[in-house]
């Protein structure tokens, strides 16, 4: 046996091994892993559709004008009236 027909050989060999190792273990070369942690699987079916933002109307961002105003006369009323004793 001369060179050429041993390594014409080694090739058949690894080339049946490839195909085995394919066979048993999906693929030849093993997937790299990344470093870090694993990310996290998003659940497909438990999505819920997005809720829209609300949004205040003119009228009722006029009556909160009023209402914080009412607080703050109220707060300034009893604070003169504590300043005052």
């Amino acid at each position: 046996m001369g060179i050429t027909e041993i390594l014409a050989t080694v090739d058949r060999e690894i080339a049946l091994l490839q195909q085995v190792r394919a066979l048993l273990g999906g693929s030849a070369t093993t997937p790299k892993r990344r470093a870090g942690r694993p990310r996290k699987a998003a659940p497909v079916a438990l999505k819920t559709p997005k809720k829209s933002k609300r949004r205040l109307t003119p009228e009722g961002r006029r009556k909160i004008a009023e209402a914080v105003k009412r607080r703050w006369a109220a707060q300034k009323k009893a604070a003169a009236a504590t300043a005052a004793k």
